[in-house]
């Protein structure tokens, strides 16, 4: 025959195996709501509480929200997966003074860290229940024994506040207070939820990084070329809209396409990354208008040019002994010919070595340079033009 002492061990093996479970979930499940939900009915069925309601912390970390709220007997279920909001105002930590808010019990564990544990509302006068009078007085409901627990993540930062009413004895209907028991399996219970939930609000924010990154990158890539208009931008869009209408077709070859919510993800962040290496790609390269061109060093233009000068120099020497038959005035055009050819070489080695960079160039130096750029030379469309135009004579000097 059972005793007593087994129904115990089997009540306590029968907790352990829901927060099993529960850590299980935890970890499997990334819908923050469905978390908060998920533990906030674990903990009302370890404690077999008829009510219970789990507050999260404002973005300002100033208030306690109503996430979720749920009572047994009022049929009530607010928040959550219920869809009905919950219209009830914020429980400010601090006053209008900066002083920490005490005298709301969720309030005073949110702010101590600290737990509660209330065997009667009615006769206590720690805290103000102004505001759990008046629900009582509303639902016609008697609001009796209270367990409010703190939730703080591995640095002790307060994630939430979990607050249950009215345990009972089970089997029965009959209220009491929540024991001793009932508290540590709930200050556990609370501690890992809130290492869970903070680590999937850190998934949450290290995605949302993960996707200001790519948008970046892909303004980025668009704003480098402007000839793609916005294509890196537009690509996703289209791709989604593309997908959505194959899912919902019911017939033909893709009828059985289906996508997931994670299917959709992976699909719009690879549109969004299907030209990410064009950002560590050249702008010439990006930009490429013809097949030959390219980045490269405009001395090898300059070098062309000292060629076609050395050229024409020799031309004109070869015409100017054309029909001259003094062998001294021969002499005397292979000589400046001679002359030229080692002044062009002169001044092409010098532009090289200008080229390189180093040190500032001393004045005498700048003039030189722009004395080479008033060289005259003829392109190839015939056209007489200046040497050096004045961009590579600013970066030469």
């Amino acid at each position: 025959m059972p005793t007593r002492k087994d129904a115990k061990h089997e009540e306590v093996a029968q907790r352990l195996e829901q927060l099993t479970e529960l850590s299980v979930a935890l970890s499997s499940n990334h819908d923050i709501p469905s978390l908060l939900e998920r533990i906030l009915k674990t903990a009302k069925q370890i404690t077999h509480a008829d009510g219970g309601t789990l507050y999260s912390v404002s973005a300002d970390k100033k208030s306690l929200c109503f996430s979720i709220s749920i009572n047994d007997s009022l049929k009530l279920h607010q928040g959550g997966s219920s869809g009905q909001a919950i219209n009830i105002p914020n429980i400010p930590l601090v006053d209008d003074d900066g002083a920490r808010n005490l005298s709301s019990v969720a309030a005073f564990a949110a702010n101590t860290g600290q737990s509660v544990n209330i065997q009667d509302v009615y006769k206590s006068d720690v805290f103000n229940f102004s505001g759990m009078r008046k629900f009582d007085e509303t639902f016609h409901y008697h609001s009796q024994s209270f367990l409010t627990v703190p939730m703080q993540d591995h640095e002790g930062e307060l994630i939430g506040v979990l607050q249950l009413i009215n345990a009972s004895h089970p089997g029965s209907d009959e209220v009491c207070a929540f024991s001793d028991t009932d508290q540590r399996f709930i200050e556990a219970l609370a501690s890992q939820a809130a290492i869970a939930i903070t680590n999937q609000q850190l998934i949450a924010r290290l995605e949302t990084l993960f996707e200001s990154f790519i948008n970046l990158i892909n303004i980025g890539i668009d704003e480098k070329s402007p000839n793609t208009g916005r294509h890196c931008q537009h690509v996703p869009e289209l791709t989604m809209l593309l997908a959505e209408a194959v899912h919902k077709t019911d017939r033909g070859p893709l009828a059985d396409f289906k996508m997931s919510a994670r299917d959709r993800r992976e699909l719009w962040l690879a549109g969004m990354l299907h030209d990410c290496g064009k950002i560590t790609t050249p702008v010439h390269v990006v930009e490429k208008g013809t097949k030959l061109q390219t980045l490269y060093d405009r001395i090898h233009t300059v070098d062309t040019r000292f060629e076609v000068i050395k050229r024409d120099a020799q031309i004109l020497a070869l015409k100017q002994k054309m029909g001259v038959g003094d062998a001294a005035r021969i002499a005397e055009i292979d000589r400046q010919l001679q002359r030229d050819l080692t002044r062009l070489d002169d001044d092409r080695a010098f532009l090289r070595k200008a080229n390189i960079g180093g040190e500032a160039m001393r004045p005498e130096d700048q003039e030189r340079v722009r004395q080479i750029a008033a060289y005259r030379w003829i392109g190839v469309d015939g056209a007489d033009r200046d040497f050096l135009d004045q961009n590579e004579v600013d970066n030469l000097t």
